[in-house]
């Protein structure tokens, strides 16, 4: 399995607006194969930052999710963010909370 975590820094009053504008992309992104999950959010304690939380079968999947991005025309107009920083992480096993 795949986890991609990321965050980035918006304009406080711009973030609904980004948000908004990530949900496409959350749509289309839950629906390729091997998406476990695709989410941007809104950190409840800072009003600048969004959070980006992904998990995907494996690498192939993960890979052909970004081939996909990068051949679709860039994006034009919309709030971009301020910084971004965006980790990919190879989890080589998995275990529950439990109780």
């Amino acid at each position: 399995m795949i986890i991609v975590a990321g965050t980035f820094e918006v304009e406080p009053e711009q973030r609904e607006e980004f948000l908004a504008s990530r949900h496409e992309a959350m749509r289309n992104s839950r629906s390729e194969a091997g998406c476990l999950e695709y989410t941007f959010s809104a950190d409840p304690l800072d009003p600048a930052r969004v959070l980006l939380f992904e998990r995907w079968e494996s690498q192939e999947a993960l890979d052909a999710h970004l081939a996909a991005l990068r051949a679709k025309a860039p994006a034009t107009g919309g709030v971009n963010p301020v910084t971004a920083s965006v980790n990919f992480y190879d989890v080589v096993a998995q275990q529950g909370m439990g109780g």
